[in-house]
């Protein structure tokens, strides 16, 4: 991700690990890139699920050091809004910089109708299977979110499912008609060849 695009990167968050994806989005955002990341609850994260969970509700204990009742660090707990929050924590939030490159970031649980028909990018540099090596433990963030309280795994699950049957039926159809075309290229290649030979 070394070019810099006027439109925005979408990215599909499935197999990348959470920090380094983070590290690398953080970067971008701060220099002026928007960034898009559907399918936020498939990313990984390093470590079993049992150790990951425990993490997280050490972090759900703490509250405001002052006067416990006030709300103290807000416990997200859908994929996107952990994401959102880890890359929050690499970047000047709450200078005017760091505000606005946040607002150059969007986060998805699945893949939203407008996304569902362009290019999303893979980063090899946080993909879980050319850096975390093989044998280690890892979990999902959907598993430990709705382990912790995010309720919407099986309303994702279902509409993932109606749109990658969508998805299959298109491509399909797209592969069909480039069959097509291909014929039509060589038979109109073989009429040309034949009335070369006649001398036209």
């Amino acid at each position: 991700m070394a070019t810099f695009s006027s439109s925005p990167i979408i990215i599909d968050g499935k197999g990348h690990l959470l920090g380094r994806l983070a590290s690398i989005i953080a970067k971008q955002i701060i220099s002026g890139q928007k960034i898009t990341v559907v399918r936020c609850e498939e990313i990984n994260i390093s470590g079993s699920f049992f150790r990951n969970k425990l993490r997280y509700h050490n972090f759900l204990h703490k509250r405001h050091i002052v006067n416990p009742k006030k709300s103290g660090p807000f416990h997200h707990r859908a994929p996107s809004k952990i994401l959102h929050r880890t890359v929050r924590g690499m970047i000047p939030h709450k200078t005017a910089r760091g505000a606005a490159a946040m607002d150059r970031l969007k986060l998805f649980e699945g893949v939203p109708p407008p996304y569902d028909r362009k290019k999303r990018m893979v980063v090899p540099e946080a993909l879980r299977v050319l850096r975390l090596k093989p044998g280690r433990k890892y979990c999902t963030v959907k598993r430990l979110s709705h382990e912790v309280g995010w309720g919407y795994k099986d309303v994702i699950d279902r509409l993932e499912e109606k749109r990658k049957i969508k998805a299959g039926a298109f491509y399909e159809r797209k592969l069909a008609a480039a069959k097509l075309r291909q014929k039509a290229h060589a038979d109109h290649a073989s009429s040309y060849g034949q009335l070369t030979e006649m001398g036209y």
